[in-house]
């Protein structure tokens, strides 16, 4: 027995129920070709369907599509944080057991110095920010005394003479 009733004439099957009206589609051409007709004829009319087009949400497609579309970049973004949250717990997991230096080479004389020289050049490079901090700070304050002075030490403009007129009158 054929199924020949479940096609149309000269589509596929199923398609029957797919089909929507010029009206009901969203990006048919002919929406678009309308509103540029009703600029060139009159604009009052090629700006009402263009309002109507856009005030119906024909311009913006299927509403459904959108909705979905948020939901899976949603659960996209949420299951990256589920793997980066995953991630760190790992490396804090690993971490807690030994210390922030990095694993152990299997001889524990040699990861002591090496943590002792890590732990001694941390705080010579915590002593020399602050050391360069110092300086710079005595710097500007050297620049800035220096520019007071030259502002006190600045000669005074001598008086106008009496019979000078300002521009003002």
């Amino acid at each position: 027995m054929s199924n020949t009733a479940e096609y149309e004439r000269w589509g596929r099957p199923g398609w029957a129920g797919d089909h929507r009206s010029f009206f009901e589609r969203p990006w048919h051409p002919g929406w678009i070709v309308l509103t540029v007709l009703g600029f060139i004829v009159w604009w009052p009319l090629g700006l009402a369907l263009l309002f109507f087009t856009l005030g119906s949400r024909r311009m913006m497609g299927c509403m459904g599509r959108r909705d979905d579309r948020w939901q899976d970049r949603s659960a996209r973004f949420q299951e990256k944080m589920d793997r980066m949250q995953y991630k760190m717990e790992r490396f804090r997991s690993r971490m807690e057991g030994r210390n922030y230096y990095g694993p152990t080479s299997g001889n524990r004389a040699f990861d002591e110095y090496r943590e002792e020289t890590l732990k001694r050049l941390e705080e010579e490079q915590s002593e020399f920010k602050g050391f360069l901090d110092r300086l710079r700070h005595a710097k500007d304050k050297a620049e800035f005394d220096q520019f007071m002075n030259e502002r006190r030490n600045r000669p005074t403009p001598p008086p106008p003479p009496a019979d000078y007129q300002s521009p003002q009158s």
